[in-house]
Parts: structure tokens; C-alpha cells; sequence
């Protein structure tokens, strides 16, 4: 006879949420469905070929040094070879001001964990990331929104919030934004970087994206504009293996330190070997391939989405177009709640991702839809738009 153990868990638990994504992505699984709907890097990405030569090197190179516990801040070797990959994004850093995690997720968590007390403010883009809310909620902060635009966060909104409110800190996906797409322009990098630095504010800039660039110039990271209030956080999993669980982050020294001392209370170190692994891929030259190859697969199912969403979507839906990233936002006319279009679309075997699961507020977003195009080839996904449309036709 099972046991009723509710009366143990720990109040922050009332707070914790299943991330609607991922039971989203549970009715992706059924036959026959396609997936508009999770962020999630197509196989063909993976650089699987390369992945015996970079074994093969990593047991030479390294031996048994891979196999081992080692130190809670990273695998060296890996975290130089990061000096140098994040060099190439403006940021500079020396390899001991760089900490690995197990995944962004995990920074993210971390991060929380050191900052925020219950009640605390944290101030986010709305719509923001899913994962994001769902690392901080156990937490128990209190979100504050930032207003935005087609542009992304309005920098007078921010400057106004951070004078009339107390921030934990600010958090923010700065280039092609999950879920709209949006990237913050430089001018406004340059605007909030005066602004937190002028009300001392601390920023976490998570950047899992910005390495997928299909077209248009590269933008700095916030953090090269004000590195002493910024927690710059990113990730291999986009460009390298996804099921390694490879992210990383550099911190004001201050933070840095309690973020060691969180992570050796959570799990002592990252994966030493996946560590080695993608200290090969970096320094062996192999991501110089390899990224292209991702670029040039992406690129057109890209293209091929929005070409589909202007043949087939009614004029009263609109949408982003970003220069890179994995997904395309949709907004749709008032009145529309894109919840019931899902399962209207699920039953035509489309799957995507309604898009008021990303705001702060019920009642938020109701008409806006996520889709990820980075999954599937191009035919398939101007079939799923096609139907898409005739749901939504159907629909309205």
C-alpha cells in the first residue's frame, strides 16, 4: 500500500511547475506527428562522423585524466579552449574568470539559488524563456515585466523600473530571443549598458543562440558594454551535442565564488569527459566545420517556414522574421486563443507551441504561437504550415 507523503514536501514545491514545453512535447511522440514545437537541434547537426576522430583523440591526449572527478570550476583544458571561443563573441576573459555547468539549465538554477530570497524582484522580458521561469520559480521570486517591442526590451522602461523598484537582477536573451526570435540592436545594448550600470544593477544575458546566424551582422553580447554587472551564461548544445550538457558562464568574481560553492553542494563537477570531448571539437578545428554545416542546413528551413507562412497563414496573423535562432513568432488577430488552434492543429498531426505559455501574466498572449523549423526538412514543413493554415482557416 503506497504512502501519502505530501505533508513532507518542502514549501518551495508550491512553486514548482511541469514545464508546459515538455508535456507538450510528449504528444510529439505520437505517430505520425510534426513537430513544430520544441527547440531542439536536428540530427543532422550533430557532427557524428568527426565524433570517432575527436574520441579517439580525446583518450590519447588525455587518458585517464578524462575519466576523472576534477575541479568543480571545470575541466582546464576546456575552459582555455572556451577563452578562446568566446574571444570570437568580444568577451574577454582568462580561463579562470569561465565556470562550467551541466547545461545553461544548470546555470541558470544555480544562479538563482545563490540570488534571489523569496519575494525578491526579478525583472524579465514578457514573453520570456519557459526554462528560465522554470529554474527561479523554486526559489520563490516575484517577476516584474519589462516593457517590449518588436525590438525587444524598451531601455526607458528599464531605466523607469529600476528607479522605482529593487531588482534582484534582470534577466535576458538578447540575441534571437526564445520564444519570439527578437535580437536587442546594438543601439539598446548600448543604452541598457549605461542604464545598469548606472543604477548598479546586475543582468543575467543567457545567449544559447547567438552562434546561429543566418544572415545580417553579429551584435556584441551585453555583457562587453558593462562586464562588471552582467552574467554572461551560454551553451554548446546548439552547435556541438546537445546530450552532452555542456554550458558555461563568466560572473563578477564576487558571484563566481558562491556559484563554486552552490555547485559543489549540487553535483561537484560537470562531466569530465563530455568536457574533454568538446575541448577537442573546439581546439581541434572542428567547430569551424561543423558550424556552417548547421548554418547551411538551417538557413533554408528557415526560408522554406517563412515562405510557407506567407502562402498559406491569413493576412491577420503576423510574425517575426529573425536573421538566425530556431523559432518564429506569431501573433495572432484579438480574440484567438492559439491554445485551441494546437489541439485542432494536433489532430491534423501539427504539433507547435502556443505562445502565452511564455508570459508572466494569465490572460497574457493568448493569440500567439512559437514554431521551431530547425527539425524537420523543408518539404515537411510546408506541409505542416500548409495545415496549419487550414486549421487556423477552420479556426477563425
Amino acid at each position: 500500500m503506497s504512502k501519502n507523503f505530501e505533508h513532507l514536501l518542502s514549501r518551495r514545491t508550491q512553486n514548482m511547475k511541469n514545464n508546459a514545453i515538455r508535456n507538450i512535447l510528449k504528444v510529439v511522440s505520437q505517430p505520425g506527428m510534426i513537430s513544430l514545437a520544441g527547440g531542439i537541434p536536428a540530427e543532422e547537426s550533430f557532427p557524428l562522423e568527426q565524433m570517432y576522430v575527436i574520441n579517439e583523440a580525446v583518450l590519447n591526449k588525455y587518458g585517464a585524466d578524462a575519466l576523472q572527478y576534477d575541479l568543480t570550476e571545470g575541466f582546464t583544458p576546456f575552459r582555455h579552449a572556451l577563452v578562446d571561443y568566446v574571444a570570437r563573441k568580444g568577451i574577454h576573459v582568462t580561463h579562470d574568470q569561465l565556470m562550467v555547468f551541466n547545461g545553461s539549465q544548470s546555470v541558470l538554477d544555480t544562479i538563482a539559488k545563490i540570488l534571489i530570497t523569496p519575494g525578491d524582484n526579478v525583472a524579465l522580458e514578457s514573453p520570456s524563456y519557459l526554462g528560465a521561469i522554470s529554474a527561479f520559480n523554486a526559489y520563490e521570486p516575484n517577476y516584474v515585466s519589462i516593457e517590449t517591442d518588436e525590438n525587444g526590451i524598451v531601455p526607458e522602461s528599464l531605466d523607469n523600473l529600476l528607479a522605482t523598484n529593487t531588482i534582484k537582477f534582470i534577466y535576458l536573451v538578447t540575441t534571437f530571443q526564445n520564444p519570439t526570435g527578437r535580437t536587442l540592436s546594438l543601439e539598446r545594448r548600448e543604452a541598457i549598458a549605461d542604464i545598469v550600470k548606472k543604477h548598479n544593477a546586475l543582468v543575467v544575458e543567457d545567449d544559447p543562440y547567438g552562434a546561429l546566424r543566418f544572415r545580417g551582422e553579429p551584435v556584441p553580447p551585453l555583457y562587453t558594454y558593462a562586464p562588471a554587472n552582467v552574467i554572461y551564461s551560454s551553451t554548446l548544445s546548439k552547435i556541438f551535442a546537445p546530450g552532452l550538457r555542456l554550458g558555461f558562464c563568466t560572473a563578477p568574481e564576487l558571484l563566481r565564488d558562491w556559484l563554486n560553492t552552490a555547485k559543489q553542494g549540487a553535483d561537484l563537477h560537470t562531466n569530465t569527459y563530455a568536457q574533454a570531448l568538446a575541448t577537442e571539437y573546439l581546439t581541434g578545428g572542428y567547430i569551424d566545420e561543423q558550424l556552417p554545416r548547421i548554418i547551411d542546413l538551417y538557413r533554408p528551413r528557415q526560408e522554406a517556414m517563412l515562405n510557407a507562412m506567407d502562402a498559406y497563414l491569413p493576412d491577420t496573423y503576423k510574425w517575426e522574421q529573425p536573421e538566425g535562432g530556431m523559432f518564429i513568432w506569431v501573433e495572432g488577430p484579438n480574440g484567438v486563443d492559439a491554445e485551441d488552434i494546437y489541439w485542432k492543429a494536433v489532430e491534423n498531426k501539427v504539433a507547435f507551441v502556443p505562445g502565452k505559455f511564455f508570459y508572466l501574466n494569465d490572460g497574457e498572449g493568448l493569440g500567439t504561437m512559437r514554431l521551431n523549423f530547425t527539425k524537420i526538412n523543408e518539404a515537411t514543413i510546408e506541409n505542416a504550415i500548409k495545415t496549419l493554415g487550414e486549421v487556423i482557416h477552420q479556426y477563425g
